[in-house]
């Protein structure tokens, strides 16, 4: 049947296979057929980006093992129509090109042929998967031969001509953290970052110093002095480097608190452990903020946690999709020389295997 002549649900809901009901992100499995309804588009996949938590469980459990990690992802795309972590609950993104603009899309901006990032997790993405042709293990990048649609709903960007496709995957991946800091962060706060070393780290500590200019105190964190962290501290990006495990809440405080004894207006938590609910709030002034962007946030602890101290503290739920969210993000890339050169060194693609499995 030629699908492609009537139109789907906006949001994918047509796509759910099981369990009947659900949408497509909490379903188990979806519809992955390459052929798009009316408002759907269709794209070739060339790489996927896994979120940093369900990418850091997936190394684990296959031991870093490049052909267990495919495996793995192969497995889990055939079961389920899509790449969602069942652990971590969890996926990430991709890049590829549009083949085929069902026709109630046609006016987009958008033709065929053109490069594009999808801007919604793969947990909700009808994915299918040929062939996966590399493993960037440092990275979580997977080069990858297969197709992918994009509901009506769907956010997407066109790929930055100036930005290497890799780098843009990795810093569209984590377009939320930047853009949300953008709105959060104002002149003469103290913000504090946790997990100031990754992608989403490193970005939120730029944006934050872009809107703090020279006023108010950065403080990154991280559990180790890594090449990520020396940057920030050489670039003068972050006022105060700490370093310390986010899972030994008092200590970590403790730390915050030699630095800035007012605490910190802002906590941003930017990490891909379990168990960091309490130092982020401990770090927070009483009225202050905690922004979880981690996927290893667990809300219960968060919020017991909260009540168990005593702490008064507005807690915000990580939220992928900001407005505009990949414009300032790429954007804060531009706006940082030290920064960029850093995502092109490890996020940059490489040159994908014939094929790995």
């Amino acid at each position: 049947m030629n699908v492609s002549k009537k139109a789907g649900h906006r949001f994918g809901a047509h796509r759910v296979i099981a369990p009947p009901g659900t949408m497509p992100q909490n379903a188990w499995k979806l519809d992955d057929t390459p052929v798009p309804f009316a408002n759907e588009i269709l794209c070739d996949v060339d790489a996927l980006n896994l979120d940093s938590a369900s990418f850091a469980q997936i190394r684990a459990f296959c031991s870093d093992d490049e052909q267990k990690i495919a495996e793995h992802i192969l497995a889990t795309v055939r079961e389920r129509g899509k790449q969602h972590n069942a652990v971590t609950g969890s996926g990430g993104m991709f890049v590829g090109r549009v083949r085929e603009i069902g026709e109630d899309l046609r006016g987009i901006d958008l033709r065929e042929g053109d490069a594009i990032a999808s801007l919604v997790s793969l947990t909700l993405t009808p994915l299918r998967l040929n062939a996966i042709t590399g493993v960037q293990v440092a990275s979580g990048h997977v080069s990858v031969r297969g197709t992918a649609i994009l509901f009506e709903s769907a956010s997407w960007s066109k790929l930055p001509p100036d930005i290497d496709p890799g780098v843009a995957l990795a810093v569209l991946d984590v377009a939320g953290a930047p853009a949300q800091i953008e709105r959060l962060v104002r002149p003469g706060m103290t913000v504090v970052v946790i997990g100031a070393d990754g992608k989403s780290g490193v970005l939120a500590c730029a944006r934050a110093r872009a809107r703090l200019g020279r006023s108010g105190m950065l403080i990154g964190v991280a559990p180790r002095a890594s090449e990520s962290a020396t940057m920030l501290v050489r670039e003068r990006i972050v006022d105060r480097f700490v370093e310390a495990d986010a899972r030994d809440a008092l200590s970590l405080s403790e730390l915050v608190s030699n630095e800035a004894p007012a605490l910190a207006d802002l906590v941003v938590n930017c990490v891909n452990v379990d168990g960091t609910e309490l130092a982020s709030i401990l770090c927070a002034k009483d009225s202050g903020t905690v922004y979880f962007f981690s996927m290893n946030t667990s809300f219960t602890a968060a919020a017991l946690g909260a009540e168990g101290v005593g702490k008064e503290v507005t807690m915000l739920i990580g939220n992928g999709y900001t407005k505009d969210h990949a414009a300032i993000a790429l954007q804060t890339l531009r706006d940082n020389a030290a920064v960029h050169a850093y995502f092109k060194k490890y996020y940059a693609f490489a040159r994908p295997a014939e094929r790995l499995l």
